[in-house]
């Protein structure tokens, strides 16, 4: 690690903001990439129940393969704000009010679109703080 690395480092630790940014960074880089990988194995839930019908007949394949589609963009996502949050928090913004358009249509999932409505103010707030952090000469 470079002295300039180490020095920008902990200028974003010393404010509010910067924590909030890496927490959102760390947060938005883990779980993309987490729940991406479970779309191949289905441990933590069943998947396929949250595509929308109308969804599943206009995708090639099963529900099963739309998931396994869902979670390479989930994954790829999580890797493009850990090296680019700037893009990737508006990425993942953009991927969950799609998200939220597919759980809108499925009756009594209404309560996850809300929380995924949450998650995605967090990702664009992770964008704006990424632009905040470049602007102070962080990565």
């Amino acid at each position: 690690m470079t002295q300039t690395s180490g020095t920008a480092r902990s200028r974003t630790w010393s404010t509010p903001a910067g924590r909030a940014f890496l927490l959102l960074r760390t947060a938005f880089t883990v779980a993309p990439i987490l729940f991406g990988l479970d779309k191949f194995t289905n441990w933590m839930v069943d998947w396929p129940v949250y595509l929308a019908p109308w969804v599943d007949d206009i995708v090639p394949g099963s529900a099963a393969d739309a998931m396994r589609i869902v979670g390479v963009v989930e994954v790829v996502a999580g890797l493009l704000v850990a090296v680019a949050p700037r893009i990737g928090g508006y990425v993942v913004a953009l991927w969950l009010a799609g998200i939220i358009v597919n759980l809108l249509t499925i009756p009594d999932y209404y309560d996850i679109a809300l929380r995924d409505f949450g998650l995605l103010i967090g990702a664009l707030a992770l964008a704006q703080l990424a632009e905040a952090h470049r602007d102070r000469g962080g990565s």
